[in-house]
């Protein structure tokens, strides 16, 4: 059902692109603008509409086709890695990428964006898989609930997207590898009417894709060069 629901999606984001593109539109939406109607942009409006931005953001990054399919083997090594190194967190083998959920619990305390030492630990477990795959781009997204007003939010999702970006490069993870974004309270992937669905709010996630040269190598090998 999941599956069937992500492809009508696609059609009619794809035909509704088609229409905003050639009026040369554009559109912002909450947490992030969409410009040209692309890869990307499609992926982020099906990533909204199904309360997964990892999601989405993979599917309209994908190239598709045999080249995805080895793209995707490549995934699928990591994504193991990232299982058996960190039990606790939620990670998806999504498209040609990887979404990795850290709660609040593994990362921070309520209301802080400073890493303690067990969120130290934690991303040192992330940052070991990483160093094995050095042909993968990350990008690091922080969520909050919805306690406390719209900028507040935003201020503090960005804060904790950053202190993990600034961390990961403390360790050699090169910043040519790094996106940050925040999203404060806009996109919850969990019902904020309950104390343990604003906790599971409070997150950082991580969408994993691959870059220029391992999307190039995968084309290679798909043609057989």
């Amino acid at each position: 059902m999941k599956m069937k629901k992500i492809n009508l999606l696609l059609l009619s984001v794809v035909s509704m692109s088609l229409v905003w593109w050639g009026c040369s539109a554009s559109r912002t939406v909450k947490g992030g603008a969409i410009g040209a109607v692309g890869g990307g942009a499609v992926g982020a409006v099906i990533g909204k509409t199904l309360g997964n931005t990892g999601l989405g953001a993979i599917i309209g990054a994908g190239v598709g086709g045999v080249t995805g399919v080895l793209i995707g083997k490549q995934m699928d090594k990591q994504a193991e890695e990232m299982k058996k190194n960190l039990p606790n967190a939620k990670v998806e083998r999504v498209g040609e990428g990887i979404v990795v959920e850290l709660s609040e619990k593994i990362l921070f305390g309520f209301n802080r964006s400073d890493l303690e030492s067990a969120a130290k630990q934690n991303l040192d477990k992330v940052i070991s898989v990483m160093q094995n795959y050095p042909e993968t781009n990350i990008e690091i997204q922080g969520h909050t609930d919805n306690k406390g007003s719209d900028e507040y939010n935003m201020e503090l999702s960005k804060k904790r997207a950053n202190s993990v970006y600034n961390y990961f490069s403390q360790k050699g993870i090169s910043s040519s590898r790094l996106t940050v974004l925040g999203y404060g309270e806009s996109l919850p992937k969990y019902s904020n009417d309950s104390k343990s669905g604003q906790a599971q709010n409070r997150r950082v996630e991580f969408l994993i894709a691959a870059n220029e040269k391992m999307k190039e190598a995968a084309r290679k090998e798909s043609e057989g060069k």
